[in-house]
């Protein structure tokens, strides 16, 4: 899934490890998720989505394929 993760986290200065303490998760799966290698938990992307104050859908887009 695409997603805008890594963009939005450097814009606001924040490295991985940040990103992954504030919405309790670990730093690889910060990392697989910007990578597009995982998909994350609903809970996970709700955290993501209300963190940057986005919808989930301004933040992941699924292109089927």
């Amino acid at each position: 899934m695409k997603n805008r993760i890594r963009d939005l986290r450097t814009e606001r200065g924040m490295t991985q490890e940040d990103l992954a303490e504030i919405i309790g998760v670990s730093r690889q799966t910060i990392n697989a998720i910007e990578k597009e290698k995982f998909d994350p938990s609903l809970p996970t992307a709700f955290r993501l989505a209300r963190l940057f104050e986005l919808k989930i859908e301004e933040l992941f887009s699924y292109e089927q394929g």
